[in-house]
């Protein structure tokens, strides 16, 4: 009997050893499985997350673009408005021209008593003209004896004089109006130039 009894233990032994390489592989195949589906999930995550970081991009030009398109309308829009009486503006000039050209007219001594109320009336409408012509943005170019400016001046001609320096305005023939910063007409000047 004892020899049974050693001989059992021995025969367990392997069984032991059998159960050990069986679940020794299992063990090894399931950590491979567990390390692959880390792997997988690894690379999903930073798939995942590279797309997401693409769509936060594009979500930020959008907002972007967005903005600027909201900005370029508010500077169309703010142009309209500020030019929107320009053409109305070219006409109420030439009245204005018309206004001066009767002012002057009535400066000569012979009809100066007669006409001195017509003058203080007309003085008064050109003085609110140029009000209203001002508070709607129009600025009158006057440039007399200023430096000549082809941006602004026209040359109707040029004259020697030896009492202004070369390329200044010597006569303003008709001023020159802005509205805003857009120039409308041109002043229309007479320039010196060196006297021989």
């Amino acid at each position: 009997m004892k020899d049974q009894d050693n001989i059992q233990p021995e025969q367990q032994q392997p069984s032991q050893d059998v159960e050990d390489t069986m679940t020794k592989p299992e063990t090894e195949a399931a950590s491979t499985d567990d390390a692959a589906n880390e792997q997988n999930d690894s690379m999903q995550l930073e798939a995942l997350q590279t797309e997401l970081n693409k769509y936060k991009e594009l979500g930020l030009r959008i907002q972007a673009e967005a903005d600027n398109q909201r900005k370029r309308m508010q500077r169309d829009f703010d142009k309209r408005r500020q030019f929107a009486l320009e053409s109305f503006m070219r006409e109420l000039i030439s009245v204005r021209d018309s206004l001066e050209r009767g002012l002057d007219a009535t400066v000569s001594d012979d009809i100066a008593e007669k006409v001195t109320p017509l003058r203080e009336g007309m003085e008064m409408t050109l003085k609110q003209l140029d009000k209203v012509l001002a508070d709607n943005g129009l600025s009158v170019l006057d440039p007399q004896g200023e430096v000549f400016n082809p941006e602004l001046h026209e040359a109707a001609t040029m004259q020697p004089s030896d009492q202004q320096e070369p390329n200044t305005v010597l006569q303003v023939i008709q001023k020159g109006y802005c509205l805003h910063d857009r120039l409308l007409r041109p002043a229309m000047v007479i320039v010196a130039k060196a006297a021989n």
